[in-house]
């Protein structure tokens, strides 16, 4: 495949700039999502190829203008979606939902 998302393999696009003292997760929500997709591939609920597949049907626009973490959020929301744990709408409740808590 030859995306937006494949960027790192391509010349010219200049050092990554690594922080020895940044954080692995700078929100807890990060943190959360990690563990989760953890879970998903712990119980037989993705291979990683659909975990990467997920990621890469990303708008390239949000792609790019989105975290590392953001990426794996919208990885566990479609695959939870097409696997049949969550509803688009059972989400879309809980965001509200969460939201007016705030």
């Amino acid at each position: 495949m030859n995306s937006i998302h494949d960027v790192g393999g391509m010349h010219g696009m200049g050092p990554v700039a690594i922080d020895p003292d940044e954080s692995v997760f700078k929100a807890d929500w990060e943190r959360q999502v990690f563990s989760t997709i953890g879970l998903y591939f712990a119980g037989g609920l993705c291979p990683i190829d659909e975990f990467r597949h997920a990621i890469e049907v990303m708008d390239p626009a949000e792609y790019l203008s989105t975290s590392y973490y953001v990426h794996w959020y919208h990885a566990m929301e479609t695959l939870a979606i097409n696997n049949g744990l969550l509803t688009k709408a059972e989400i879309d409740a809980k965001v509200r939902e969460l939201q007016g808590a705030q």
